[in-house]
Parts: structure tokens; C-alpha cells; sequence
């Protein structure tokens, strides 16, 4: 269903968009809606450029062709099976299918034999997924004040390291555990900037990478050397033996997309 041009209006009702009316309109079969039927004082176009009648009563002034259920439906409008009260709520559009007609196939000369063997030309469609939207979409679902909680199935980097300074055996142990995870397969993001670790933390947390691993002199002079671990939806972070960072990284990685994946 689509709405009528001005030109039709006019030709069909003999009045400009705005004044067109159902008392005395005739050609054109009148459809009304259910909730027509109970206007008693209504105002509607006089089929007249400015002008309009008022006081219009159904069953009175005009009897429609035919009373249907047409009207676009609202939030709080009730089902007439259940009684149910109907809510609105906003959504991205992820994905959308276009009739496209004759558009396309007619320009492009494209035609086919049908069962009788008579040309025809087809009637072309399209369709398409928003992958932006769809990533808005997820933002919209997983995220908290702090900023993006990406699923592991979609996070741009599965883990984001954190040296505190980016420099002697910190960037030593930094750089062996990159290294150690991709070679595992894992998608890892260093943060080698020369930046406060608080700065780091909050970007960190805003690009919502699901784990962050923070190395430090404080833990990585402990023995055995440690380094935080902590998911990004997590409050608190725990210690990790360095050594064994990786290992149990990679399987925290491949769990959480394990179950996702199901």
C-alpha cells in the first residue's frame, strides 16, 4: 500500500491533497475504517479547494463502500483476540528487501522463456545487511558506562595488553607474551604508548577489547614473575604466573567462543 500521488487525488477526486472528502465523492469506492463508524461530528474535505464541511456524521453525510480494519496501528491500541495492549519500541534496521520491479531488468534487456516459451521479463529484488548497524546493534546491547563490552565473536582484538611502562623488563615480557598469543591464534592489541596507566585503563575499558592483560615492575618482579588478568564485564582483575598467561588466555578465548558459537 502506498500513499497516492497529488495528481491522482486530484484526478480521482477532483479536489488538491487536503480537501478531498468522502460526502459526495463519487467514482471511486469509499473505504473506511472501523473506527469511522463511530464519527458523529467530524470535519472532512468539501472536495473543494479551502473549503471543508464539519458536523459530518457517519451512516448520515456518507455511507462507505466498505468498513475494514486499515487504520495504522499505535502504542496502546488493543489485540482483538487477547486484548493485549501493543507497545512500541525503537530498533536498528539491520537488514532490508527492496522490490526493485522492472527497473533494472528492463535498462538491461534481461528477459527469460517461460513455460510457453514466451519472453518475460523478470521482476528483480534486492537485499542487504547493514554491517554498521549491525555493529551499532551490538554496542546498543553490550556495553556499560565505561564504555563498549564487545562478545568474543565480534571483538575487533580477543586481548589488549597493558605495559605500565613500555620500556626494560616490562617490554620484554610484553613482547614475549604478544608473541606467544598469536601464535596460539589469539588477536592481540599492545598499548605501547607513552601514556599514564590510568589514561591506558580507560581507553582500554571504552573499546571494550574482552580481555586486558596489565604488566607492571611491581608483579613482575615477584617470583614467579605475575600479570593482571581481567575481563573487561569483570570488576576485579586476578594474578597470573607470566608463563602461564598465555595458555590461559588462549583458553578463555576459545571457551567463550566455544559457547558463543553453539
Amino acid at each position: 500500500m502506498v500513499l497516492a500521488a497529488d495528481s491522482d487525488v486530484v484526478r480521482l477526486t477532483g479536489a488538491p491533497v487536503g480537501f478531498a472528502g468522502p460526502v459526495g465523492l463519487e467514482g471511486i469506492p469509499v473505504i473506511a475504517d472501523l473506527s469511522v463508524t463511530a464519527l458523529n461530528d467530524a470535519v472532512v474535505g468539501a472536495l473543494a479547494k479551502d473549503l471543508h464541511y464539519t458536523h459530518v456524521a457517519y451512516g448520515r453525510d456518507f455511507v462507505p463502500w466498505m468498513v475494514t480494519d486499515i487504520r495504522t496501528v499505535k502504542a496502546g491500541d488493543r489485540c482483538s483476540l487477547c486484548g493485549g495492549e501493543l507497545y512500541e519500541k525503537k530498533g536498528n534496521e539491520l537488514g532490508h528487501i527492496f522490490k526493485l520491479g522492472y527497473k533494472y531488468t528492463r535498462s538491461m534487456g534481461v528477459s527469460y522463456l517461460d513455460e510457453a516459451g514466451k519472453t518475460q521479463i523478470p521482476t528483480m529484488g534486492c537485499y542487504g545487511i547493514g554491517l554498521d548497524r549491525t555493529l551499532a546493534s551490538v554496542i546498543e546491547e553490550h556495553h556499560d558506562e565505561a564504555g563498549i563490552i564487545w562478545p568474543m565473536t565480534v571483538a575487533p582484538y580477543q586481548v589488549i595488553l597493558v605495559p605500565i611502562k613500555y620500556e626494560g623488563a616490562v617490554k620484554i615480557a610484553a613482547d614475549g607474551l604478544v608473541s606467544a598469543l598469536e601464535n596460539r591464534g589469539i588477536d592481540v592489541l599492545l598499548d605501547d604508548r607513552n601514556e599514564r596507566p590510568g589514561v591506558k585503563f580507560n581507553d582500554a575499558d571504552l573499546m571494550g577489547i574482552p580481555y586486558r592483560v596489565v604488566l607492571g615492575d611491581k608483579n613482575l618482579n615477584l617470583a614467579p614473575s605475575m600479570v593482571e588478568i581481567k575481563h573487561r564485564r569483570d570488576r576485579e582483575n586476578r594474578l597470573v604466573e607470566l608463563t602461564r598467561a598465555a595458555e590461559e588466555l588462549t583458553g578463555l578465548v576459545y571457551g567463550e567462543l566455544g559457547e558463543l558459537n553453539r
